[in-house]
C-alpha cells in the first residue's frame, strides 16, 4: 500500500516551517485590522448618526420654542381681545343707561312742557277773559271818561282794545281822543294786517 505523500515534509523533529505560522500571524492580523476599521466606521457612523439626532433635537427644540412663543403670542392677544370685548360690553352697558336716563328725561321734559302749555293756554283764556270784561268796560262808559283813559294810554295799548270793540262805542272813543293819539292809534290798527297773507 502506498502512502500518500505529504504537502509539507515533515522536518526533523516534528517542527513545521517557520512561513506557516508567520502567515497565520499575518491572517490574524489582517483580521485585527479589519475588526478596527470595521468599528472604526461603526463609531463613525455612530457619531454621525448621533450628531444628526442632536442636530433633528436642536431642530425640534427650536421649532418647539418657535411654536411655544406664536402659542404665548395667540394667548396674549387672546387675553386683549378678551379685555376689549369687556371694556366695549362696559361702554354698551353704559350708553344703554344713559340712553335709559335721557328717555327718561325727555319724557320729564315732554310731561312738563305739556304742563306748561295747558297752564299757558288756562293763562290765556284767564288774560282773554279779562281783556273782554276790559272790552266790555270800556264800551259801557261814556265815550268822554273813555276817550281821556285812552289818552292816557300807550297807543299800542289803546289800538288793541279799540279793535276789540264794537265799531260805535270804538268811534265814539276815537272821536274824543286829541287827534295826533287818534292818528298814531288808528295808523297802528290799520297796519297789524298789513303783512297777512291775501287770498
Amino acid at each position: 500500500m502506498k502512502r500518500p505523500r505529504q504537502m509539507f515534509p515533515a522536518r526533523p523533529g516534528g517542527r513545521r516551517k517557520p512561513g506557516r505560522g508567520a502567515l497565520m500571524v499575518i491572517t490574524a492580523l489582517f483580521f485585527i485590522s479589519g475588526l478596527l476599521h470595521l468599528g472604526e466606521g461603526a463609531g463613525r457612523a455612530l457619531a454621525l448618526d448621533l450628531e444628526e439626532t442632536k442636530v433633528s433635537q436642536e431642530t425640534v427644540c427650536a421649532s418647539n420654542v418657535g411654536a411655544m412663543a406664536l402659542l404665548e403670542e395667540l394667548r396674549s392677544r387672546e387675553k386683549r381681545i378678551l379685555e376689549r370685548e369687556g371694556e366695549l360690553a362696559d361702554r354698551v352697558q353704559a350708553l344703554r343707561l344713559v340712553e335709559d336716563r335721557v328717555e327718561q328725561r325727555l319724557a320729564a321734559l315732554i310731561e312738563a312742557e305739556n304742563e306748561l302749555a295747558r297752564t299757558v293756554a288756562i293763562a290765556d283764556r284767564g288774560a282773554e277773559e279779562d281783556i273782554s270784561r276790559l272790552v266790555t268796560l270800556y264800551e259801557n262808559m261814556k265815550p268822554k271818561e273813555a276817550s281821556r283813559l285812552f289818552e292816557e294810554m300807550a297807543p299800542e295799548f289803546a289800538a288793541g282794545f279799540l279793535s276789540r270793540m264794537r265799531p260805535d262805542s270804538a268811534a265814539a272813543i276815537l272821536a274824543g281822543i286829541e287827534p295826533k293819539i287818534g292818528y298814531a292809534i288808528s295808523a297802528i290798527i290799520a297796519g297789524r294786517n298789513a303783512n297777512a297773507p291775501k287770498n
